[in-house]
């Protein structure tokens, strides 16, 4: 049986190492409390000193710093991109030069180090108003807004080091594009690509698309809104020929690969990559292709990558957040509703919990440790049936402060 290592601690590795158990023997470095209790083995050993066929690397931060590069250089099969592809992410404005050359649509933007370069840019512009970190925010170093005094008050703030320390010292103040979002995801083996089933994410905190922008508080999967054609101009204007300068550069990008598109009235644009799953994207990507996961993220590390056939069902993910999230959020609060196993204390078919942010406390009760918490994760044979199920786990689940949107998928079922 195939030993698969996955790097990570959140609710992504925690949903990539349940899918990938299906077919294989997993460790997951150094996971967390929830991962344990739901029967797969953690370790706090780093990855290059465990045994492993394969590694999949969940975070970004160990993409950039080159984890992938140094398991690679001693003979480990890895889904995840060298230092030289983790770029994309690692840098806003690296990545805003490279989607140039590779004529890949995307907003326009300004590259800016001093409040003076921000304020002249956002004062060329028109809302709503882009600023975001040029290095890596864990997913928040994004301001989207209408409001100029708004973004030239975050501009400022980012570049004192004050909210993002050094990340935020360059920013890239882009064009503000309108239209519909969707995350696609991409499986890429250095020379052949496959596209994922298309995803939807909710970044904003609040019903509506309002409050802060967070990590994420849901996800659902498919798109059925979105034909084989558009996904087909996604792959022709975007994924192909980023593919093509990547080589170009001789870069041999393994791993996944993820392109978050808004969907204009001008065509299809890149907002960014990441160059690994989204969260909580991943939540319900695993999921749909848990059967065969771990075939198929071999087949990437080793350069043979197939077709991959679109899985049958749904799948949608509901968060739920801890009180303060994401400016402060709160740790130590007990979770209510969850057995021994960080599941459900009374199970639901079609629903399984990931664990984000939990620990247990002194008497062996799960408590909130982190901003996003517990992602709770529906399936089904249509998306209503998926949604229904999520809700309905999220229900049983309580904590002081609990925060979660309640409009995940709603319409789209």
């Amino acid at each position: 049986m195939t030993r698969c290592v996955v790097v990570g601690a959140g609710a992504r590795e925690h949903a990539l190492a349940w899918a990938l158990a299906d077919s294989a023997e997993v460790v997951v470095t150094p996971g967390n409390a929830g991962i344990a209790a739901h029967g797969l083995a953690v370790s706090d050993r780093p990855a290059a000193e465990l045994d492993a066929d394969l590694v999949v690397i969940g975070p970004e931060a160990p993409l950039v710093a080159g984890l992938a590069d140094e398991l690679r250089a001693a003979g480990v099969a890895v889904c995840g991109p060298g230092a030289d592809g983790a770029r994309l992410e690692g840098s806003k404005a690296h990545l805003k030069e490279f989607l140039a050359a590779a004529g890949v649509p995307s907003a326009d933007y300004a590259t800016v180090d001093t409040p003076e370069a921000a304020e002249a840019r956002l004062r060329a512009a028109r809302p709503p108003y882009v600023v975001k970190t040029d290095g890596l925010a864990a997913g928040k170093g994004v301001l989207v807004t209408d409001s100029f005094e708004e973004a030239i008050a975050d501009a400022r703030e980012k570049l004192s080091g004050r909210a993002f320390g050094e990340a935020g010292r360059r920013l890239v103040i882009e064009e503000g594009l309108v239209g519909e979002e969707c995350s696609v995801h991409v499986l890429c083996d250095g020379e052949r690509f496959a596209t994922l089933a298309v995803a939807q994410d909710y970044k904003r905190l609040g019903e509506g698309d309002r409050g802060p922008n967070t990590g994420g508080m849901g996800a659902y999967a498919p798109v059925g809104r979105l034909d084989a054609a558009t996904v087909a101009g996604i792959e022709d204007a975007v994924v192909a020929p980023t593919l093509a300068e990547l080589r170009r550069r001789g870069v041999d990008y393994r791993g996944v690969l993820y392109a978050g598109m808004m969907l204009t009235v001008d065509g299809p644009k890149l907002i960014e990559y990441n160059v690994r799953f989204g969260d909580p994207e991943a939540e319900v990507l695993a999921p749909l292709y848990r059967e065969g996961l771990a075939d198929l993220l071999g087949s990437v590390a080793a350069g043979r990558l197939g077709p991959v056939p679109r899985p049958a069902g749904a799948a949608v993910t509901v968060v739920l957040a801890a009180a303060g999230y994401p400016e402060g959020p709160r740790s130590g609060d007990p979770i209510e509703g969850l057995g021994d196993d960080g599941q459900l204390a009374e199970p639901l078919e079609g629903v399984v919990l990931f664990h984000a942010g939990t620990t247990r406390d002194p008497s062996g009760r799960f408590v909130t440790a982190g901003g996003r918490v517990l992602a709770v994760t529906g399936t089904g044979g249509d998306l209503a049936t998926a949604r229904a199920r999520a809700y309905e786990g999220a229900a049983r689940i309580d904590f002081d402060g609990c925060q979660r949107r309640p409009d995940v998928a709603r319409g789209a079922a």
